[in-house]
Parts: C-alpha cells; structure tokens; sequence
C-alpha cells in the first residue's frame, strides 16, 4: 500500500473501462465503476451487466453497486463476484432523484436501518471484501455520519468513502471534511476511512491528508479531461514539488486517446464522441484560453472523430 493512496471516485457514465485505464496509468491507486443497478442487474439487463466488465490492468477495482431492496442487493452482489472484482462497494451516496428519491443511494440516509440491513445482507452473501460509500448526511440538521460509520463498521465492511457533503448539497458549495476527519479520528473505528470532495490540486490533497489523517483519498470530478491528474498529485506528495506545466499538445493527445478508447468501449463513433464531450467541456487544457468560446461550441458540436481532432490540432496551433 504506497503511504498516500489516491482512488478514482465511481461516477456515473465517467469511470467506464477507457477511462479507468487512463487513471490508472497516471497512478489510481484503486479504481471503481460507474454504479450498478441491483435490480436491473438481476433481471439480467444487458446495458448493466456490461458495466461488470473489468480487466487485470485496472486492479485492484472495485465494483459499485446500488439499489433499495436488501434480497436484491445480496443477489446483486453474488452475481458481481462472478466478476472477481478486487472489492463490492455499496453505494450510499448517489444524491441524483432518480436514484436517492427512490430510496436508493444517499436516500438510505433517510433510512438507516434499511441501509444497515442491505450493509449486512450484501456482506453475508459474498467472500469478497465489501466497503461503502456515503456523505455526512440528509441535510445540515441530519449529519450523522459520525454514529453512522460505527454502525457500518459493525455489519462488516471493510472500507468507508465519505464524500464531504449532505445529500441536500447534491455537488454544491465546499465540502466539509471535519466530520470525515472526527470519523478517522474516533477511536471505535478500525477500518480504513477515504476522504472524498473537492481535491482539486496536489496542495489540498496533502492537506486533507495531513490535517484528517484519512488512510486515502477519492478523487471525482476534478479528473475530467485531466486523468494525469493522479501523477499531479504524487508527485507533490512525494516530493513536495509541483510538476512543471505540460504541454498543450502532449494533453491533447491523451484527450485524443481518450476518445478512441471510448469508441472502441462503445462500439460507435458518435455515440463515443458524446461520451467523451464531458472531458472536452472540463478540461483544464482548454480553460483561461484567449477568445475561445466559439471553438469551444464547434469542439462540443463535432460529431465525428476527424472532425474532433481537427479542432483540437487547431488549438494547439493556435494557442499551444
């Protein structure tokens, strides 16, 4: 285990397989899946079962599940060790309302009994590590993640990820990590406690590290378009250096790679193009650029691949 883990944080139609793969090499420590229906899982729907493929260079991987129904859950969970995942995450903290309004996700917030019952299920019913993920609270009156991970930690998991916002938060102002750091700090727990919410430069996460003592650290949304982001960091953390700028042109080429990957995950031109535009729209390669804003729109209206990087071999013409 190197002295300061960094994880990729499981979002939604982000951590596919390209992607992962990408994280890894600039040095995820551990990487995890978009979440996984437990329902349409068991129903063998085919769009959610491909989400189960992994593969040797990723590991260790975990695979994130959701769902509200504790039979489900476990049943979810036999079927996703088939897989050989290297860890079963539960998903507690999904703040979206087609899966927190229905009592899945952050919803179980409201429901902890429920959420200890589907803790409990899903760890009896498999012999591979289970860890979970969740956020401080419902909302500021109801933060209760500090009696929370005791109660987790009694139904067996292994690992706790706490993203530092309530539900009610969804993606919104700061994340509190004062709650994660009492969590780490409280004697009655043993596990391993990850921190998750805002690392956005190699200072805040040494920060989160050396003021909350958290054994790892997630790492979310300030990966988009800038999956070297993890070799940022370590880099820091090891030598208390910055890394030097990278070029223009060198970060295009890992966007381009990226959208080839996502291509050839999805099988379709178009459909990996739109699939990748998120990373084109976050990019910190792109921002703080001089009259760029109708490139930008050309960029996120391209809809074939030559296209695509025609633009962006513009860019780097024009602003590299």
């Amino acid at each position: 285990m190197p002295a300061y883990p960094l994880y990729l944080a499981p979002m939604e139609d982000v951590t596919d397989p390209a992607f992962r793969l990408l994280c890894k090499r600039f040095g995820a420590d551990r990487v995890y899946t978009e979440f996984v229906n437990a329902d349409a899982l068991v129903r063998d729907v085919a769009s959610t079962t491909r989400k189960l493929r992994i593969s040797d260079e990723e590991r260790p991987v975990a695979i994130q599940i959701y769902g509200k129904d504790p039979v489900s859950m476990a049943e979810a969970a036999r079927i996703v060790e088939q897989s050989k995942p290297d860890f079963i995450d539960i998903n507690f903290g999904c703040p979206v309302k087609k899966v927190a309004g229905k009592g899945a996700g952050a919803g179980l917030l409201r429901d902890v009994p429920k959420m200890l019952e589907i803790t409990k299920a899903v760890v009896d019913a498999v012999h591979t590590p289970v860890t979970a993920k969740t956020r401080l609270g419902w909302n500021d009156e109801q933060k209760i993640i500090v009696e929370l991970a005791e109660s987790l930690q009694d139904c067996g998991i292994r690992e706790l990820a706490i993203h530092g916002r309530t539900r009610a938060q969804m993606y919104t102002g700061d994340a509190d990590w004062t709650l994660i750091g009492e969590v780490k700090n409280n004697p009655r727990m043993h596990i391993p406690i990850i921190g998750n919410g805002d690392i956005t430069s190699p200072e805040r996460a040494k920060e989160c590290f050396d003021r909350y003592g958290v054994d790892a650290i997630m790492v979310g949304r300030a990966t988009f378009g800038c999956p070297w982001i993890f070799e940022d960091i370590k880099y820091y953390l090891t030598t208390g250096a910055l890394l030097s700028p990278r070029p223009m042109s060198w970060c295009v080429d890992i966007l381009k790679e990226h959208v080839n990957r996502s291509i050839e995950w999805i099988g379709d031109e178009h459909k990996g193009i739109i699939h990748s535009r998120r990373h084109f729209a976050n990019s910190p390669v792109f921002k703080g650029l001089y009259d760029f804003k109708q490139t930008r729109i050309a960029l996120l209206r391209a809809d074939t691949k030559e296209d695509v990087f025609s633009i962006m071999d513009e860019i780097v013409r024009k602003w590299g």
